[in-house]
């Protein structure tokens, strides 16, 4: 059964929280944080840190030192990124490892993906541009990693629909969620249901996660 354990980690900002989802067999990991605006327990985390180590990834869910703290506001990227990297240097994960993040997290994680030696990188709802800006684009923190990406989005996100993102971007995989807001949650006369929602975004990772790995797990 997996097991989840809690440790914290210093920073140059303070204390993150790490809380580890670990597969009894890992067959990789992903290092994966929140955006701006939550914490470690937005759904859509929760959610895979529930069902990926089913499958054999461990899931280590970062809790940046502004939200330990209980400050509302997340520093410049700079220190984003600077909290980020001091969490990987301590965990010293072995084995594969894909960066992963929600929102202003995604942008952390493909900003670091190349230096960290990212085996693949994970964006959820991507903020593409501030909402109605959509001439102040982000797309080249995106572009510029060499790794594997994939890009889940909600068709309802303000920060950038699926159809905003360019076609054809290489190793890029952009997965779009019907109904979905940039929280990826769905509203309640969508018909679907936030449960299979949910699970199709899981279902989504895993299977781009055993493309990147080499295949599922027996």
């Amino acid at each position: 059964m997996p097991s989840v354990t809690e440790r914290f980690c210093a920073t140059p900002q303070g204390p993150a929280r790490v809380v580890s989802h670990r597969a009894t067999k890992p067959r990789a990991s992903l290092l994966l944080t929140h955006g701006a605006g939550g914490g470690i327990d937005a759904v859509d985390l929760g959610a895979l840190a529930t069902e990926l180590p089913r499958r054999g990834y461990t899931v280590h869910l970062l809790e940046m030192p502004w939200r330990v703290a209980g400050k509302k506001v997340a520093p410049r990227p700079a220190v984003l990124d600077e909290c980020f990297a001091a969490v990987h240097a301590t965990l010293k994960i072995r084995g594969p490892l894909v960066l992963a993040g929600r929102s202003a997290g995604a942008r952390v994680a493909c900003r670091l993906g190349d230096p960290l030696g990212a085996a693949g990188v994970l964006a959820l709802a991507f903020p593409l541009h501030p909402p109605g800006r959509p001439e102040a684009s982000r797309l080249t923190e995106l572009q510029e990693v060499a790794c594997p990406r994939l890009v889940i989005q909600g068709e309802r996100d303000s920060f950038g629909g699926p159809g905003e993102f360019p076609t054809g971007m290489p190793d890029v995989t952009l997965v779009g969620v019907p109904f979905a807001d940039h929280s990826l949650k769905v509203p309640r006369r969508a018909p679907v249901s936030q449960e299979e929602t949910l699970d199709a975004v899981t279902s989504a990772v895993g299977t781009w996660l055993d493309g990147v790995v080499g295949g599922p797990a027996e």
